[in-house]
């Protein structure tokens, strides 16, 4: 189990230097294919109306005049250990993980992502709960009662689920429960502030977002439970006389979890890094509604720290996932 561990551990980091290497190549060069020169990246340092002197001393304390290979090593140097940037008498100091300072504010990109975080992590962890736990039961059941009236109702709900995209489904809950009928709040409010408030404003998010993903997971854990209640330790374990409950729930839901747990990994991965249009439609100010802000703004470097900490939160989901297989399922650590 150890060095199953240690292999997937390994993999995970080499995974994340590629991550790091494509993120770099996509911001750093590919400007430089279609024409995009170190002067023309200076200037979104300074501002309106810079002087040749000052774009060459931003180009020159930035290292922008160096060979992309070691503006890479200082990319990554940065985001290990921190960076300097010298601004003429005085100089600044970026703590790790460094992914540089706004265009447009000159406000440091780590602390700004930190401060939005515990948003995005309330967003999307609620919202999972919601529609893992609703999403399996509706599978299971669906599964244990085929064809029948609550099997087509909900399986029909669920394609709806699929089907709607979230910007309708979330304005239009804004527009039923808290405009017409104000039952949720409209502002954001940290759980450290008032625990109620907290949950009273996030639930229309966390039922749109478990809307969405309730309708996949409901979907998959029909079919896996079809496919195993019909297999023949399924049959074995009722001729030994088993609950039926414990025939479903340890034997049957068990052995159908294997690809529900890889796409809760990468949802809840995905979801971490920024839930871009729920952030947005909801006026939450996580991570994602701050990448739309850096976009709008055109401003580099808000949009490279969230791609790289939405990289992280993949891989880092990705590797879970892969634990969570090793002890489901044995014969994964022999892979």
């Amino acid at each position: 189990m150890i060095s199953y561990i240690l292999r997937r551990t390994f993999a995970a980091v080499i995974l994340l230097l590629v991550v790091t290497a494509v993120t770099f190549a996509i911001f750093f060069l590919l400007p430089r294919l279609v024409g995009q020169s170190a002067d023309q990246l200076a200037q979104q340092y300074i501002g309106k109306s810079p002087t040749k002197a000052d774009i060459a001393a931003v180009k020159q304390n930035l290292g922008l005049d160096q060979p992309l290979y070691v503006q890479y090593w200082h990319f990554i140097k940065g985001i290990v250990s921190g960076a300097t940037y010298n601004l003429g008498p005085t100089t600044a100091r970026c703590d790790a993980p460094c992914f540089g300072y706004s265009f447009k504010n000159h406000v440091e990109v780590w602390p700004q992502l930190t401060s939005r975080l515990p948003v995005t992590l309330s967003l999307a962890g609620g919202a999972a709960v919601l529609w893992l736990l609703s999403g399996v039961l509706i599978g299971v059941i669906s599964a244990l009662k085929p064809r029948s009236v609550f099997d087509r109702t909900f399986m029909g709900v669920a394609l709806a689920g699929v089907s709607l995209p979230m910007f309708f489904t979330g304005n239009l809950a804004l527009l039923l429960f808290t405009f017409q009928w104000p039952i949720f709040g409209r502002t954001y409010v940290a759980f450290t502030e008032n625990p109620g408030q907290w949950a009273n404003t996030l639930f229309p998010a966390w039922c749109s977002l478990a809307l969405l993903y309730s309708a996949i997971y409901a979907r998959l854990t029909r079919s896996g439970m079809l496919e195993t209640m019909n297999e023949d330790f399924i049959r074995t374990a009722r001729a030994k006389g088993l609950r039926e409950r414990t025939v479903v729930t340890r034997h049957g839901l068990r052995a159908a979890l294997t690809p529900i747990i890889t796409v809760f990994g990468m949802d809840l991965g995905l979801l971490l890094g920024g839930a871009v249009i729920t952030e947005t439609v909801f006026s939450l100010p996580g991570i994602g509604q701050y990448a739309v802000q850096g976009i709008t703004d055109n401003d580099l470097p808000p949009i490279l720290g969230v791609t790289l900490l939405a990289a992280f939160f993949v891989v880092f989901a990705n590797l879970l996932v892969d634990l969570l297989y090793a002890a489901a399922d044995p014969r994964v650590r022999l892979s």
